[in-house]
């Protein structure tokens, strides 16, 4: 894709030009994560988060066939509120460009365009990875592969406990792409602070985090992700208790239900909503919170 097929907003152009520090921020959490109207609220929430941090925020989506890096207050609303907001992924951004529709962002569709756009760092929630049973169903997130193919910081809350972390971590080695924990010797698990699997390099402060970049600058190569995984606090997860009785019925109901493929997340992700009376939910939005606020002082270190 060139890169004049990505629109970025003159506040976002200006922070690039000058050195400033951005973060990229995904859409899709706004258009299809959250009920509304709190999404558009969450939305301006993470915006402040960034600017509270020093950095500039850039929220990606794709209005009309353009996508645009930095969103003005109209777009948000639009995102938040338009019910035939597709969600886009990378191998989606072809066609919406090409037909003229209009979708919220992935992580692989933000990442791929802040890449494209010259921002360094990213913060999302969790990321996509290995679906459980993938020795039948060869089923993997696009995330996966996309990461290892742009240089960009992602720092996000591990991948949602739901998919096969070991596995994840596995192919993410494979891939090449690096994971160093944020004040942590282990990866988390979305919802909760650990998922108990080992990461193999950890750092302690945004300072640490920038010479890492920094030295991935210098030591050149093939282009890939660098991943933060920065966990939510204790007080802030879900109870792993609960998580992991919902979990087992929540699969156990998946098992019943034939539900199979693509379809297997969304029906996860909603059980624990309901089984959880939206535990789940708050234990989301405080690791979206926390890695939006790291992700700032990153950029500013960096920059």
């Amino acid at each position: 894709m060139p890169k004049t097929a990505v629109m970025v907003s003159e506040e976002v152009r200006e922070a690039l030009d000058t050195g400033a520090p951005v973060v990229a921020l995904e859409s899709t959490i706004i258009a299809h994560g959250l009920p509304r109207p709190r999404n558009l609220a969450v939305a301006e929430e993470l915006e402040t988060l960034v600017r509270s941090g020093g950095a500039v925020p850039a929220t990606v989506a794709v209005l009309d066939g353009r996508a645009h890096v930095g969103l003005t207050k109209a777009d948000l609303e639009r995102v938040a509120g338009d019910p035939d907001m597709r969600k886009l992924g990378h191998r989606d951004l072809a066609p919406a460009l090409a037909t003229g529709a209009s979708g919220a962002t992935t992580v692989s569709a933000t990442a791929f365009l802040a890449d494209q756009a010259g921002i360094r760092v990213f913060a999302t929630g969790g990321l996509g990875g290995v679906h459980r049973g993938w020795a039948e169903t060869q089923d993997e997130s696009a995330d996966l592969r996309l990461l290892a193919q742009v240089g960009v910081t992602v720092v996000c809350a591990g991948v949602k406990s739901i998919l096969d972390v070991p596995a994840t971590l596995q192919r993410l080695e494979t891939l090449g792409v690096t994971v160093i924990g944020y004040g942590t010797g282990r990866f988390p698990g979305f919802y909760l602070t650990s998922s108990g699997e080992p990461v193999d390099w950890a750092v302690g402060s945004p300072d640490e985090v920038a010479a890492v970049m920094r030295a991935q600058d210098a030591v050149g190569g093939p282009c890939s992700a660098l991943i933060v995984a920065n966990p939510v606090p204790v007080e802030e997860q879900l109870d792993p208790e609960l998580h992991d009785r919902v979990l087992a019925k929540s699969l156990e109901e998946a098992r019943e239900k034939g539900v199979t493929g693509q379809a297997v997340t969304p029906f996860l992700l909603e059980r624990l909503m309901r089984y959880t009376d939206g535990a789940s939910l708050e234990a989301n939005l405080a690791a979206v919170r926390g890695n939006v606020r790291l992700a700032a002082l990153i950029a500013a270190a960096y920059a």
